[in-house]
């Protein structure tokens, strides 16, 4: 390629590259937060184990404007009943932030 075409798609080049990773970014910031917060213990995406896949969840709530305040009051207190008999513990604020647990609602919610 030639010099003078490089210099104006390096930019672009650019441009696409903080593109493509800032799409990524929410994504792999909202796993490290289920991660470091242990949701993955019980939890995966696509799989149930000891609770709910991720995307059942999300399949569930689709449509629902409650579900986030529903969702985040029932990870504060724990509870059982809603996926089977095996219960949810409680996770308080030292366990996962409110900002932290807001996040991973929100990213949950999102799948399909």
């Amino acid at each position: 390629m030639q010099t003078s075409l490089r210099k104006p798609l390096l930019p672009l080049v650019a441009l696409v590259a903080v593109l493509a990773l800032g799409a990524s970014a929410p994504a792999s910031a909202t796993e490290a937060i289920v991660k470091k917060a242990r949701c993955v213990a019980c939890h995966a995406v696509d799989t149930k184990r000891v609770g709910p896949a991720y995307k059942d969840v999300a399949a569930k709530y689709k449509g629902d404007a409650g579900a986030p305040a529903r969702l985040f009051a029932k990870v504060r207190e724990g509870g059982s009943g809603v996926w089977g008999q095996v219960p949810m513990m409680a996770h308080p604020a030292d366990k996962i932030s409110d900002d932290d647990l807001k996040a991973a609602i929100h990213w949950i919610l999102s799948l399909e």
